[in-house]
């Protein structure tokens, strides 16, 4: 019984609990999208002012990024994702409240600052918790926890909508994420030093040595060497964002006007693509591992998932937007969303490779992109349908950011990493101070030469 016990890795525990927060992290953002139908209806919305609803969310959600990701950086993810997640639970249960399209677009704003750092702030929880080559599998299962977290909560808002209404979704929504602060706060530790349960062979298995978090907390953030690393991989986020955005806000919308869905159908097949994606976030992690396991090439293992990913997509949107039948196109747009889901935990993963200790920073960085893409994708999206009167035109949009990202991703160098630039100026200053050391000693004999001569003329 004891030996089964031990078996339970405690970085498995904590993975466990932060899939729960990724899970419904996302029912409380996707939730917006499902009862968007109902709430245009209720409060009399046009397209665009939905869209708005829609956005609200992405500005505060990309401003918190970097900030976010600097904060766990300097004083820990365990604080700073407590205080995060309190603030989104209290924004969603507040939601089931709201009397106004004013309050709503206000609420939503909320969420985004809440849930902005929540994802970088989890990036640098895993920085001292996964060793190398279990990086992208924890990216990878998460992520598809926040896909399954989009995938159950068309039926499951809907289910609440139908006994009790839209608002009742939001209050239980905001609960449960109260609920999981609680538990977070008595599981979660900063490092591995700090927690009681974890053995010292385990300790050794991640590769974590003592004092290493403590160390970070104090370093300085390498802000001009961050950008440099980071802002192809931003660019990147940015176009597998926009596409992500259409699924996460507008999904249920054409479905319901575009292909004709009635409501006891909407929920079966928005869940659909979504659930497709749960597969290709927990592939796309796991081949990216396996790939560096097997060849010993990090570069290679990161961006030929990237491309393929991003590839796939477009090869599966493409005909979805002319195909005729709704059938066809559900089962296009399910293709799309996995290969666009094989890209996200590696996206991910990325900011640890090339950042290290700065991986909640770098994390931010780089989930920019995908915030800024949410600012523009769903305003954007309504714009163009209400000007064209189709959703052909913004899902083709989509589709050139698609192939612009999947050419971006092959400049994509993880060998050249913050900490050897840091290592790397070291070594060269060291190097610097000892030729200038022995440089000094002939110039001082040559110095005490000189006065000897002058004065010996003299007498």
């Amino acid at each position: 019984m004891k030996q089964r016990a031990q078996r339970v890795k405690t970085r498995h525990i904590i993975l466990a609990v932060m899939c729960l927060m990724y899970f419904i992290s996302y029912i409380d953002r996707v939730n917006i999208a499902v009862a968007g139908p109902l709430i245009r209806h209720e409060m009399g919305l046009t397209t665009v002012q939905l869209g708005l609803v829609f956005s609200a969310f992405a500005y505060p959600y990309a401003a918190m990024q970097i900030i976010g990701g600097c904060l766990s950086d300097k004083f820990g993810p365990k604080v700073v994702l407590t205080v995060l997640s309190l603030i989104w639970g209290a924004a969603t249960l507040a939601t089931g409240f709201a009397g106004s399209v004013a309050m709503l677009v206000a609420l939503r704003f909320v969420l985004g600052i809440g849930e902005g750092g929540a994802f970088p702030t989890a990036t640098r929880a895993f920085t001292y918790w996964m060793p190398v080559g279990e990086r992208g599998f924890a990216q990878g299962i998460t992520h598809s926890f926040a896909r399954l977290g989009g995938a159950v909560t068309p039926p499951l808002v809907l289910a609440v909508v139908v006994a009790g209404g839209w608002r009742d979704a939001f209050i239980l929504l905001g609960v449960a994420s109260l609920a999981w602060t609680v538990l977070y706060l008595f599981v979660f530790t900063n490092s591995p030093e700090q927690n009681r349960r974890i053995t010292p062979e385990e300790t050794a298995e991640i590769g974590y040595r003592t004092g290493d978090c403590e160390r970070a907390k104090r370093a300085r953030t390498p802000w001009r060497k961050l950008i440099h690393r980071m802002w192809l991989v931003t660019f990147v986020d940015f176009c597998y964002g926009w596409l992500l955005w259409v699924y996460l806000t507008w999904l249920p919308s054409y479905l319901k006007e575009s292909r004709g869905f009635d409501l006891k159908h909407l929920a079966l097949f928005t869940a659909l693509p979504l659930l497709a994606g749960v597969v290709g976030d927990t592939l796309g992690g796991v081949v990216s591992d396996r790939i560096y396991k097997v060849t010993g090439r990090l570069r290679f293992a990161r961006c030929s998932v990237l491309v393929v990913g991003l590839g796939g997509s477009l090869a599966f949107l493409v005909p979805m937007i002319s195909v005729a039948d709704p059938l066809t196109a559900v089962w296009l747009l399910s293709g799309s969303f996995f290969f666009l889901e094989l890209t996200n935990p590696v996206l991910w993963t990325l900011p640890l490779d090339i950042a290290g200790k700065y991986a909640g920073t770098a994390g931010g960085m780089m989930n920019t992109g995908f915030g800024v893409a949410g600012m523009i994708s769903p305003v954007a999206f309504g714009y163009l349908i209400e000007h064209t009167g189709s959703y052909n035109a913004p899902f083709m949009v989509s589709a050139g950011l698609l192939a612009l990202g999947m050419v971006a991703a092959l400049f994509i160098d993880t060998s050249r990493t913050v900490d050897a630039d840091e290592e790397r100026e070291r070594n060269e200053g060291a190097a610097s101070g000892a030729f200038t050391f022995l440089d000094a000693v002939p110039a001082v004999r040559l110095e005490r030469h000189t006065l000897r001569r002058p004065l010996r003329w003299r007498r």
